[in-house]
């Protein structure tokens, strides 16, 4: 029943609408025109306010033919760089840009798996349950169009993201994440006259990072210090240097304590340099970037999910990925939200690419998903 045509032929329109990360409004634009077309209740919360974008997170509400839950269907909206003016190749069933640009498989694939979807459901006269649609914002800048998306718009309280690769995978644990921000205030001093009137803040934050662990803590846990910033010429000696990086975990106890081993291990080292004007200072700042998501074997997200690919002929994994997408902030507020496949590959890179096969199986399954759930084969 999927149109592979009409399916390719959307997705391509897609991808060639510039949206990166706050400049989503045209390819909403086109969206909502899509929506509405199919008698979809379209609104818009009031992100764009929070993210200085353009564009708020898109919601769209179908009320269904039969009486059940309302599920969600989710895909974001943005993508990252070079994302403008991409031109879309397609040959032999697989989607390429030009080699000059991403293509935007991620996430647009979902997007129009999702409307394709709708589509087969209406000329079909397919019964289906109450569906809310959340095409979201700045997902690639930090998940930031979920985490200030206004949930009162919706009831559902479980759901599909479509935002990786494997069409065979279900993923159901990611990590919690912490963001980490180290501040080192040292004394400014000429570096050649009297460098033993400074004190090196760099210097400080050498030895700190010296003596930490960092990559891969555990199985579960890793941390990162990426960037680092500090100091003015080189005759100068640096009175300030910032270290910004991150911890994840999926367990929120090993989470902690990587973080405040970090935080630790920079105040120690401070302590060693301390001078009689109380110098060097450390100012630690941690945000808590997203939740951990852990959805239970039995939750019927799950069982919904491998019934619909059963029932296809596909069996479906349950994944655990160290990375965050918009299902982690959903999560946190209550909403369990499995992320499935589209097919997209080499995301974020110049050679990403997506099958017409894959998305065809992905529509499958996320049209058999509602096809169950109307029919109430699974229990909550």
């Amino acid at each position: 029943m999927i149109n592979l045509q009409r399916l390719a032929q959307r997705f391509q329109t897609l991808v060639e609408i510039d949206s990166l990360s706050r400049r989503e409004w045209d390819v909403a634009v086109e969206i909502e025109k899509i929506l509405t077309g199919m008698g979809a209740e379209v609104c818009y919360d009031t992100a764009a306010e929070h993210v200085g974008g353009n564009c708020s997170n898109l919601v769209a509400r179908f009320k269904g033919t039969v009486d059940a839950d309302p599920i969600f269907l989710s895909g974001h909206m943005d993508t990252v760089g070079p994302g403008e003016g991409i031109k879309v190749l397609f040959e032999d069933g697989v989607f390429k840009s030009d080699g000059t640009t991403i293509l935007g498989a991620d996430d647009k694939s979902a997007i129009a798996i999702i409307l394709e979807v709708m589509d087969v459901i209406f000329e079909n006269n397919i019964d289906y349950p109450p569906v809310e649609i959340i095409f979201t914002v700045c997902e690639e800048i930090g998940l930031l169009g979920a985490k200030y998306f206004d949930y009162s718009l919706i009831d559902s309280k479980f759901g599909y993201i479509l935002d990786t690769s494997d069409t065979r995978g279900i993923v159901t644990r990611a990590p919690a994440a912490n963001k980490i921000a180290i501040k080192i205030y040292g004394k400014a001093a000429h570096a050649g006259v009297a460098p033993e009137n400074g004190l090196n803040a760099i210097s400080v934050a050498s030895k700190a990072i010296s003596g930490l662990e960092l990559g891969r803590i555990d199985d579960e846990t890793t941390c990162n210090l990426g960037t680092i910033k500090g100091g003015v010429a080189t005759n100068i000696i640096p009175d300030s240097v910032e270290i910004r990086g991150e911890a994840r975990s999926h367990d929120v106890e090993k989470l902690k304590r990587v973080t405040d081993n970090i935080v630790n291990a920079f105040q120690v080292a401070a302590e060693e340099f301390k001078n009689s004007s109380g110098l060097p200072k450390v100012e630690a700042i941690i945000e808590n970037d997203f939740f951990n998501t852990n959805i239970p074997e039995d939750h019927r997200v799950i069982r919904l999910a491998r019934k619909a690919a059963g029932n296809i002929g596909m069996t479906l994994a349950s994944k655990t990925v160290g990375g965050g997408a918009d299902a982690n902030i959903f999560y946190g507020k209550g909403i369990a939200a499995g992320v499935l496949g589209t097919g997209m590959a080499d995301v974020h890179t110049l050679n990403e690419s997506v099958d017409i096969r894959d998305m065809e199986n992905s529509a499958n399954l996320v049209l058999e998903i509602l096809k169950v759930h109307a029919a109430g084969k699974i229990n909550p």
